[in-house]
This record gives C-alpha cells, structure tokens and sequence, in this order.
C-alpha cells in the first residue's frame, strides 16, 4: 500500500496558450491508486455533476472516472488542465457509494481509486445490443410459397415474434428457410421483449412455521425494516436454532417495503443449501453475486441492481459494492467469519463495512452468528447494537453430546489418526443407518515432509513454510503462494533414495485411514480444493442429503451452515490445532469453529454426539465446548483483553514492511521504529520478523500500534508514514484493526 495521502495529484499538462475564459474544472476519481481525484477541465456544452462517469485522458490514454464530490484544487491553474473527452451514457454512481468509497479508504488508509476499482465494474457499462427475432412483414408481398415458408408464415400467425432458432424448430424448418424468406421481404427483423433476469421474490409465498421465540424475533425484525431507519441487530442462537428462516422474515418485509435486500455469506460455497432455504421461501431464486460468475452473468446481475430489477442479491464481500438504488437492508451470516476480512489489496472488514453502508443508505443491519465475535458482543453491551438471541434448537431437536477423547489415554494405533472411540462411534452410526462427519482443518495428505535419513524438511523457497503433500496430485505445495513440485524420489539434501515420509495428517491422510477402516462406507471430502465452486457444493450437499453419502470428510468449510439432517455423529481429529502459537484470538476462534462443527450433528429426530480429540481436555476452550457455557467463556476472554486496551476494548493495527532483500525489509522496520508515536495510551510494538517472514519471495517484518478505545488510529498512522520515505521496491501495507497475524 503506498504511504499517506498526498497532496491531489494532476493528470499531464495541456498547453493552452489561447486566452480562454475561466472554465469549468471538475474532480475526476480513477480507479487507480493515486492519492486522490484529478482536476479535469469540463469542454464547453457538456454538463456533469458528482457521480457521472466520464471518460478523460490519463498520460497517453483515456480512462474511465468518476466525478467526485467537493471542490477542485484551486492551487492549480486553469491553464494547466486538461480537457475531459466526454460523459459516458451509463447510470451515475449513487451518493451513498460514493461516501463509501470515501469512508473506507479514510479508514483503512487506503487509496481511494482502489477502493473505487472495487464498485467500477467497467465492463458493466457496455450497452449490450437489444435481442432481434423475426416477425412477419406486414403487408407479405407477393412470392412463391413453398410448404416450408407456409409453416414458418403459420408460426408467426399469432403476431409475437421469435428467434431464428425458436422460428426453425417451431416451423420444423432449417434457417437457410428463414434466411431466404427475410431476402424475399417475408420476413422483417423485430425487437424481441426483454424479460427481467430475475423473477421477483414473493413475500407472501408461505413459509415455514415458526416456533413462538422464532416468532418474536422475526417480528422485531420486520419491525427494524419498517422503521425505514439505520439499525444493527444481533441475531444469535443456538446451531440449528432457525436463524435463516428468521431472517428471511426481514427480507419479506424489506421486498413488501419494495426496497432491495443484500445477504453477504462468508463461503460462497454456502450459498447451495441457502438458495435451497430462499426458494422454498420466496417460490424464487435471488440474484447471485461473487467471482466465479462468467463475465457475462456479473454484467446483467450488475446492470440489474442497478436498475432496481434485483430485489435480493446473496454474495460474498465483494457484493458490498453493487449499486443499490434503495437498499433498505443488509443481513452478514456467519458474522464471526475472518473470510470476511479481505487481506489484500485493500485491506477491509466487510462485517463493519455492511454496518457503514447500512448508515448511509438508512437500512436495518442484521449480524447473525451461533458464535458471534466479541467485537459484536462489546456492541451490545454498549448499547450499539441490539441483541435478539434464539436459545432453542429448531423442532425440538436437542444439542448433541460432547465428550472429550483425550488422546493421552486413548491414542490411535501407532501409524494412525484416528483415537479408538472415534472409530467405535463411527462404526455405531454407521450400524444404524446415519451419517458420520471427521474434521480436521487441514488440507492434503501431510502438512510437511521430511527425509527419514538426514532430516532435511521441504520447504518453500517463497515462504517460511513448509511444502504440503498433496497425494493425489503426487505434488508439494505451498499454501501461500501456491508453489509446488513434483514429489522428488530422493531427498534434495542426501540423494538419499526413498527417504521423505509424511509427518502429521491432512484430510486426504485421513480420508486413506478411513477408507482403510470403514472399507463399505461411502466417503465424500469436503474442502476447498475438492469443492471448488458453488455447483460442486450444491452436490456434494444433494448427494449427502439423499444418503449417497456415509462418511463426510471435510475442513472448514464443513463447519458454516450446511443442514443435513441424517448426520448425528461428528469427531474433530485434531481439536488442538487452533490453539498453537500466540495469536490474540486464537482461543476465541477455536471455540467458535469447533462449537460450528460440533452443531452439524443431530439437527433433526436423531440426538448428536461430538467427540473431540484433544491432548489438553483440561484448556479452557474444551470446558467451555464440554460444558455448552460459551457465553461465560467469551465474558472470560474479554475480561483477559480489558486490561491491556486488546480488542474490543481497545484499537490496532499493523504495519507490514516487505522487501526484495532481508536488508531492505530491516532499515525500513528500523526506521519506522524510531519514528512510531508515543504518548499516553499508545504503545507500538515491534519491529519484529513477521511469522510469514518470507512471502511469495519478499522479506517481511512487523510493527504493531495498539492505542486506547478513544484514540483514533488513523491521524496517528498517517503521521507517523508520512515521516519515513519508502524507497525502491519496499512497501508498507496497513491493516487497521488486524484478524490475523500471520
């Protein structure tokens, strides 16, 4: 990320040297990370206002911007500017966007074209041709009529016009026909309508029963949505406690209201069972918004939002910048999910963007979670954010059974991974005709891989880490930046032959010792390289629902919102695995991912039980998940944090210096080290390797500025970058208000 916004910077020089009279300048933003809009003379006879997209020179080619608000940089000459080409005939960029992209960047410190590059869909602006079919001329004149020109004629008898291909196969005749009767003067090119390309939801389309808390909860949303008014509401419950099928109330309300309605999930991977949920509500399907949508697709599904023609929209994070003409409610599933903290480019929360956005479109907010953050408990304490809280599952299912296998008295067998209770279990479930899920949030076969002979272990050249094995790819692999090798036949360091073995499992090590163990179960793995779209998940999803499926093998994508009713057993493999090293939330994460996992089982007639593996039956987290008191555990964790001004009570953010060389990395951490603010209240630690020390082959070090809750971050860290140059290739990234510390 480039350091602190500068002074406004200007396009190329235009050298005007006939007497003009004072024109029309306006601020043109770019999607580009400069540090702020260009000045641009408006030419005689054109007339814009804040919002319009227009297209202006930028060096030697013309770019796509937007007029921004506030007034022009009056330090610059009139003489100095250059002219905009024109205005671009497409829909303006609504105010509330436009503050939007202001708000984000002035917090995250971002650039602000960066973040308008994420709400410019430029090729959203292209006007697509309107459809053409063919009808009859009127009148025919006269020509011959063979009986393949009488059945295309008697086909178009009824007026409407068709394509050439519904014309041929309606009239059962080639378009060779059809091409020698336009040439004829039969028939005349006609413009087809347009049918909307979303059905619209139909709020009183029934719906579910609800129970009388469920009632209640959807009552006081509707509410909120009526209110016409920017609200947040926390809405939590226990897993399978119908939190959906509340919120879906909100979305009928807001559509009868005729107001739009966005639904950011974390997982676009999730959106199988949930469009599953919508329809079975609304009779339709909403429109969909994330990146693996065809080109084609995102342009209509933009142009529709923007018209008013998507009345709900369910996408990832990056669905927070659609164009809304009237968004009167914003729902965040699965709040607590760090897939919502965009790492790159511009550093975001889209959780706390959705609540700004929500302002500023004076729209309801809901944040909905089984485990919400302590960010949003600290909200409600606060007084922030109000709290409707579900605490019963869904049709008198109960909440499964947790116990804890503690693997220093029951392990595996020696080569094994899995604790003989766990294998018991499974094989119970399986007796009686139900499901069985393993988990263990770890992709591949092995997470890293030694040689047996001199102990060498491989590792990315890019990255400190180690090479995952991948065996079904017979490739290493590294998680970060995606590099990978073949699995030599000798150790790189010994050449001695044979020699690398696997150390620890992944899902596919386990889906081996599965296999090996359940050799009649049929084993699905759910993860993220074996589920690599929403279509891959709607049927593995299918299949599991139809009980194609005995044995669910998955990572953490297994954890988020999936309702299969005929799972009634889940065993974590490795409960520990979250809570190694010293991350500030890592106690908190854990807690939250397996309290999601352990609420896939018994969501229906049948109880769930949850067997933990754990080497640490006594840590706080496995009491908490053991005793069902999460809301006492999470009170535990926030009275550690308030002492020492860690969030939520009080505020960071990171400094990210990366370099081509270790050298370059350490005199800019060094240098921003002497030069990091002081003062009461305000302590900046570091600079300190990254953990990541080496990244897709950069050099990265760490400093982190962590202030009370009433001292803005953001003065302090435009100062404090303003006072240190950053040469050459070197760069310093913000992160305001970190998630992770890798």
């Amino acid at each position: 990320m480039p350091g602190p916004p500068r002074k406004r910077r200007h396009a190329p020089l235009f050298d005007d040297r006939a007497p003009q009279p004072p024109p029309a300048r306006v601020p043109v933003l770019l999607p580009y990370p400069f540090a702020g809009p260009f000045d641009y003379r408006v030419p005689p006879g054109l007339q814009v206002a804040p919002g319009d997209l227009v297209l202006v020179p930028l060096n030697r080619r013309e770019e796509i911007g937007v007029v921004w608000d506030g007034p022009p940089d009056a330090t610059v000459g009139d003489n100095r500017l250059r002219p905009m080409s024109g205005r671009i005939d497409g829909p303006p960029m609504r105010e509330d966007l436009r503050r939007l992209i202001d708000w984000i960047a002035a917090y995250t410190l971002a650039p602000p074209g960066e973040v308008l590059a994420m709400a410019l869909r430029v090729n959203a602006l292209r006007a697509e041709p309107p459809p053409t079919g063919w009808r009859l001329a009127d009148p025919l004149p006269e020509t011959r009529l063979t009986d393949a020109r009488k059945n295309a004629l008697a086909a178009l008898a009824d007026g409407q016009p068709r394509t050439g291909a519904e014309l041929a196969r309606a009239a059962a005749v080639s378009s060779g026909v059809l091409r020698g009767m336009a040439e004829a003067g039969l028939l005349v090119p006609a413009a087809l309508p347009v049918r909307p390309p979303f059905d619209r939801p139909d709020p009183g389309h029934p719906g579910p029963t609800l129970s009388p808390d469920q009632a209640d909860a959807a009552a006081a949303l509707r509410a909120a949505v009526r209110g016409h008014a920017f609200s947040v509401t926390l809405l939590d419950g226990v897993t399978g406690s119908g939190k959906t099928e509340v919120y879906l109330e909100a979305v009928s309300e807001c559509l009868r209201a005729g107001r739009q309605a966005l639904v950011l999930l974390p997982e676009i991977a999730l959106s199988a069972q949930w469009l599953d949920r919508f329809v079975h509500r609304f009779g339709v399907a909403p429109a969909v918004w994330h990146s693996d949508l065809s080109s084609r697709v995102r342009r209509t599904t933009w142009r529709a939002v923007d018209a008013g023609a998507a009345p709900v929209v369910v996408g990832a994070r990056s669905a927070l910048f659609l164009p809304f003409p009237d968004l009167g409610l914003i729902i965040v599933d699965e709040e607590h999910e760090t897939a919502f903290k965009q790492e790159e480019g511009v550093v975001y929360h889209a959780r706390d963007m959705a609540v700004v956005r929500a302002r500023l479109c004076e729209a309801a907010a809901i944040l909905v979670s089984a485990t919400p953050s302590l960010e949003t408990i600290a909200n409600v304490q606060a007084g922030r954010y109000r709290r409707l809280h579900l605490p019963d599952r869904h049709g008198g299912a109960l909440l499964p059974e947790i116990v804890l296998v503690d693997m220093r008295i029951t392990p595996p067998e020696r080569g094994r991974f899995l604790a003989p209770p766990v294998v018991a279990a499974v094989r119970a479930a399986f007796a009686r005709g139900e499901q069985a899920m393993l988990f263990l949030n770890r992709r591949g076969y092995a997470p890293l891989t030694l040689c047996r002979s001199c102990g060498h272990r491989m590792q990315c050249p890019n990255c400190t880490a180690w090479l995952v094995e991948h065996r079904a790819r017979r490739e290493l692999q590294c998680h970060h930046c995606g590099h990978a090798v073949p699995i030599p036949p000798a150790c790189p360091q010994c050449a001695a032959e044979h020699s690398l073995t696997p150390v620890g499992p992944g899902v596919e090590r386990i889906t081996e010792e599965a296999k090996a163990l359940f050799p009649d179960a049929r084993t699905l793995v759910m993860a993220s390289d074996t589920l690599p779209g929403p279509n891959a998940s709607a049927a593995a999803a299918r299949s599991i629902a139809a009980r194609e499926v005995d044995l669910i093998i998955g990572t953490q994508i297994v954890a988020k919102g999936w309702h299969f009713p005929h799972l009634t057993l889940v065993g974590v493999v490795d409960a520990d695995l979250g809570l190694a090293g010293g991350d500030l939330r890592a106690a908190e994460r854990t807690v939250q991912l397996l309290h999601q996992v352990a609420g896939r089982a018994g969501r229906a007639e049948a109880p769930g039980r949850v067997l933990l593996q754990t080497f640490s039956p006594e840590h706080p987290v496995m009491q908490a998940l053991l005793s069902g008191r999460l809301e006492e555990f999470m009170a535990r964790e926030a009275a550690q944090r308030r002492p020492g001004n860690w969030p939520p009570f009080g505020r960071l953010a990171a400094l990210i210096i990366s370099a081509e060389t270790a050298e370059a990395a350490d005199t800019l951490a060094r240098d921003l080290g002497r030069a990091a603010p002081h003062g009461d209240g305000i302590l900046v630690l570091g600079p300190a390797p990254a953990p990541l020390a080496l990244l897709r082959g950069r050099h990265r070090r760490r400093l982190l500025l962590k202030t009370r809750r009433d001292i803005p971050v953001q003065p302090l860290l435009r100062d404090w970058l303003a006072a240190v140059p950053v040469r050459g290739s070197a760069r310093v990234d913000v992160d305001v208000d970190p998630v992770s510390f890798l």
